[in-house]
């Protein structure tokens, strides 16, 4: 490919590079992807893949504790640590072996450049004392965890969400700085495996971005787990003493300390843009680094796109995959005009009960100009929660007044990964709250309850019978 200069170059080989060069290579195109670390990005490597892999595990204690209350004899014993890293390692060195290096060896017209691509100008790039050139880019790099500014951080040895991922010894206690995505999965996990956990959070409450019913249950049911969960919190300073950190915080003036082994950073995402000459490529960025796109991906330099966590939107692996595609799409379809739909999207925290969501929150749907009626029912309307035994939690949904359109669904709900998905193709066929009520479900399920939730509009559930229509 080298003997001549491709048709894109793609600055990253994560989720989203790989979505759009595999989707740049249906369209006929050359591409090379340049990458100055580990083949597959954050969610393959430290995130998604590792995460949930060792969330899934933790779940299988908490499982076994619910067994034992009911009869089953089958409470958890202590964790092997180091043998369920391995395990979460062997999970990533497969997945990335098949959804990456194989994919890449087969992918015809695509090619790898171990190194950092840097823009010398709008249609140049340079790695390793060597330029490439192309009339196409994508910048698809990510972003690493953000480090606040606190006093004693440097003389602590904290964590990150990608460094968490690696620890081979589990401690024994754990203080988490943050309350948002990151902070309740990892938190709730690293409780579940045994650990003593407090999460610290600036603001008034966990899930800042979630709708407030949703993340006031989770917040619920994390404390009855026995996480201790402190809000508007500031922090002043931390230190390391002896073996342990020691957190100074100050809540409605009054200053406390946490100690613990281990300190984990969960505050946010910072782009990796710098140090990659976006600024000599015309690039524009907002004040933290974030590139800024149009509805098409396209940056303020012409030829010159973006997407994924770069670009500080929804900083999930399948919006990033998708923003990659309508890049490319924009790129080679001329007069394609593709957007990214961000309210079909769905979203997850992979908490136990997860809280998933798509589409409007009502805040954002009376902005839009939407009359909206709302209907919230408690999980524990859902007969299948009985029969699980997980009955905690809220489903929410949002709809058009005049039409009954459904408009958005913001949940608390075991197995709620995969209710969203469902409430995704709702939204995206434009369904109605009527329509999904009147849509048939297999009794008893957990997928029943965006049915019930439908029909709570107009009935009251508690004078349904089992199977009601």
């Amino acid at each position: 490919m080298r003997d001549a200069n491709p048709d894109l170059i793609i600055l990253g080989s994560g989720s989203t590079a790989f979505a759009a060069a595999l989707r740049a290579t249906g369209h006929g195109a050359r591409v090379m992807m340049f990458e100055k670390s580990v083949l597959g990005g954050t969610c393959i490597n430290w995130g998604c893949i590792p995460s949930k892999t060792m969330i899934h595990a933790a779940q299988f204690v908490h499982e076994a504790r619910l067994g034992a209350a009911i009869g089953l004899g089958t409470e958890a014993g202590v964790v092997d640590y180091e043998r369920l890293c391995a395990h979460r390692d062997q999970v990533v060195q497969r997945l990335r072996k098949e959804r990456y290096l194989d994919v890449l060896q087969n992918a015809p017209g695509l090619e790898l450049v171990k190194g950092t691509a840097r823009f010398l100008d709008s249609h140049t790039v340079e790695a390793d004392d060597r330029r490439y050139q192309a009339d196409r880019f994508l910048v698809a790099v990510g972003g690493f965890p953000r480090i606040p500014a606190i006093a004693g951080l440097d003389r602590c040895d904290y964590l990150t969400s990608r460094s968490a991922m690696l620890m081979k010894r589990m401690p024994q206690s754990l203080v988490v700085i943050g309350g948002g995505v990151i902070a309740v999965e990892l938190g709730q996990m690293f409780h579940r495996l045994g650990c003593r956990v407090t999460l610290l959070e600036h603001g008034p409450r966990i899930l800042p971005t979630v709708e407030s019913e949703p993340a006031a249950a989770l917040h619920d049911i994390l404390g009855g787990e026995g996480i201790k969960i402190v809000t508007d919190v500031a922090f002043c300073s931390v230190d390391r003493v002896g073996d342990l950190t020691e957190d100074n915080a100050a809540m409605k003036h009054r200053r406390h300390e946490y100690t613990c082994e281990r300190l984990l950073l969960a505050v946010g995402t910072s782009p990796a843009s710098e140090g990659i000459g976006l600024e000599k490529a015309g690039v524009t960025m907002d004040r933290k680094g974030f590139i800024l796109t149009d509805p098409l991906m396209r940056t303020s330099a012409s030829g010159i796109w973006a997407a994924g966590d770069v670009t500080g939107g929804m900083m999930i692996a399948t919006v990033g995959a998708r923003e990659g595609i309508v890049a490319v799409d924009n790129m080679f379809d001329e007069g394609c005009n593709c957007k990214m739909d961000y309210l079909a999207a769905p979203m997850t925290v992979f908490t136990d009960p997860e809280v998933a969501v798509v589409g409007h929150t009502e805040e954002s749907a009376r902005q839009t100009g939407f009359d909206i009626i709302v209907n919230i029912m408690p999980v524990s309307a859902i007969p299948k929660a009985h029969v699980t035994g997980h009955t905690a939690g809220v489903v929410k949904m949002i709809a058009e007044q005049a039409t009954g359109r459904l408009l958005g669904v913001h949940l608390a709900c075991h197995r709620g990964a995969e209710l969203i998905n469902e409430a995704a193709l709702a939204l995206s066929r434009r369904m109605t709250v009527d329509e999904l009520a009147a849509t048939p479900h297999i009794y008893p399920s957990i997928g029943e309850g965006l049915k019930l939730c439908a029909q709570g509009f107009k009935r009251d559930l508690s004078r349904l019978s089992c199977c009601a229509e």
